[in-house]
């Protein structure tokens, strides 16, 4: 299969092969600014007490998520969606995390790209492993995307 038919998420599995995950989650691989955007879809039993402490929990990330003891998110912006064009699949929530790089997003993001868990931040698979139970199952209770900013 060649590169220009590799979805996103197989180019990053074969970046993870070709390079090894010290260098895939390294803080100085491709510098750019990446924004990491997710989107949440709540199970119907979920509580509003439950929905505020989740939006609570994700925007302490920002310094509860270290590398080497240091803060490593550059920002996340969170809201409630209100759109009322009527195609918002019921998401929720939304946030847009940005990094300086591709590496330290890839720290981030860890599991299921990255298995090692020397090479990803625990405390941010802490919280995916604590939400996840509160999102919808079928269809998927979360959408994430990530992209580089144009000229960064």
């Amino acid at each position: 299969m060649s590169n220009a038919t590799l979805t996103p998420a197989e180019q990053l599995r074969a970046d993870l092969t070709r390079i090894g995950a010290s260098a895939f989650t390294a803080t100085d691989y491709k510098p750019s600014t990446i924004k990491h955007v997710v989107l949440l879809r709540f199970a119907p039993q979920v509580s509003e007490a439950q929905k505020i402490e989740t939006q609570a929990g994700f925007l302490a990330l920002q310094s509860t998520a270290t590398r080497n003891g240091k803060p490593y998110i550059i920002s996340i912006e969170a809201g409630q969606q209100h759109s009322g064009e009527g195609v918002d699949q019921q998401f929720e929530q939304v946030y847009i995390v940005t990094f300086k790089s591709e590496g330290d997003r890839n720290f981030y993001v860890g599991q299921p790209i990255v298995d090692d868990a020397q090479y990803y931040d625990p405390v941010h698979q802490t919280f995916k492993d604590w939400v996840g139970p509160l999102l919808h199952q079928q269809p998927l209770g979360v959408l994430v995307v990530d992209f580089t900013v144009t000229g960064s």
